[in-house]
């Protein structure tokens, strides 16, 4: 019988080690396939967002398969025309680039030279001006009144040069250079092509998909698991879409403001700083820098950039305390530390796309969480 009681409190104390080592399996994981992974996550979200667009293609007695290849196609040309517009901007601001680099020289110029102003003037406070115009002595020169014969000295001998034996490296061929800089793109670019297909087959195959999903659980746990998936599905059209709107929003009262400041490329930099915006905790430098930029060459005032800098950031705040809450905070429910936290730990595994991509994933784990029973604490805990 002492046995018998000494197992509970045995598998007790090993609980808690096998947490821990199942986390780092997770979080190593997470990390050593963050490029699998994270192609993975933005294929299942746009999955999300244009199903329910098939779904209406599906109402004008289209089969799923032809109408989730003709979203796709819809998707890639509208990608397609937005690439294509902002191209155009920008081989019209490269053909003005000597402008705004002779601008960018002024400017490095002027800040040079209060610089050196400045150090001036501290110079002419910090040392007394006795010090200061007091001049050294020249040195005086005597001549002696008898002249010698000064013979010339022989040179001196020098050993004979030892000739030294330098390997020197061969010189690294041009492909080598373009081999190593297109190897580091080269995954994500490989994983990136893979997207449309991912997306085409999870959008075709949509039905078989989850009706698999359903299978792995038992047939009590079946209407947990539909339930989790369609929170999940629900959270990614409600946070992409709402901060798409917001963008577009944003990108329009931009772009406005910037027209009448009578700023270069107000079309491009206008939606630019729009959805820079949004990145979280950064968007307001972010969205204040593509104005600052295209100000350059028009404005020489600081009192002007101040001015943009202002009114962007009033955009941002406004947007974040009046629309954000309605448009996508309704649906994420998570609360700021929860967001601060899973925005350094996506980061930190997955870099500046995991800044991207760490509220919805977040958000994703917390749908779960709300709809199994024994998760529900965490849902909680993450929650506002």
């Amino acid at each position: 019988m002492q046995a018998i009681n000494h197992q509970p409190s045995a598998a007790r104390q090993g609980h808690p080690a096998q947490t821990i080592i199942a986390i780092g399996v997770v979080v190593a994981m997470l990390y050593l396939g963050r490029v699998f992974l994270i192609t993975l996550v933005i294929a299942v979200i746009l999955s999300f967002i244009l199903d329910p667009a098939v779904r209406l293609f599906m109402r004008a007695k289209l089969p799923r398969g032809l109408a989730s290849f003709v979203v796709c196609s819809i998707a890639l040309l509208a990608l397609y025309l937005a690439g294509l517009g902002v191209y155009t901007e920008a081989s019209a601001l490269v053909d003005d680039l000597p402008a705004f680099s002779q601008r960018i020289s002024q400017l490095v110029d002027n800040v040079g030279a209060k610089i050196d102003e400045v150090e001036k003037n501290t110079y002419q406070l910090v040392v007394p001006k006795r010090y200061r115009d007091v001049t050294p002595p020249e040195p005086v020169q005597t001549k002696s009144k008898r002249t010698r014969r000064v013979e010339p000295t022989p040179p001196p001998t020098q050993p004979p040069a030892v000739q030294e034996v330098r390997i020197r490296p061969e010189p690294t061929p041009l492909f080598t250079y373009l081999y190593n800089y297109i190897s580091s793109f080269y995954d994500v670019l490989l994983m990136a092509s893979f997207v449309p297909f991912l997306v085409y087959f999870m959008l075709s195959w949509r039905d078989h998909l989850r009706r698999g999903f359903l299978y792995l659980f038992d047939a009590g746990d079946r209407q947990v698991a539909g339930k989790s998936w369609e929170g999940v599905a629900d959270m990614a059209r409600a946070y992409v879409i709402g901060n798409f709107i917001l963008g577009v929003l944003i990108g329009i009262a931009s772009a406005i403001f910037f027209v009448i400041m009578r700023l270069p490329y107000a079309l491009l930099i206008g939606p630019m700083s729009g959805f820079l915006s949004l990145v979280p905790y950064v968007g307001v430098p972010l969205a204040i820098a593509p104005p600052v930029i295209a100000a350059l060459p028009v404005y020489s005032t600081p009192a002007m950039y101040i001015v943009i800098a202002i009114v962007v950031s009033m955009f941002h705040l406004l947007a974040l305390n009046l629309l954000y809450p309605k448009m996508v905070g309704s649906r994420v429910h998570l609360n700021p530390l929860a967001v601060t936290i899973a925005l350094m730990f996506w980061g930190t595994l997955w870099g500046g796309i995991g800044l991207l991509l760490g509220i919805p994933v977040t958000a994703g784990i917390k749908a779960v969480c709300d709809n199994v029973p024994n998760w529900k604490p965490y849902g909680k805990l993450l929650g506002d």
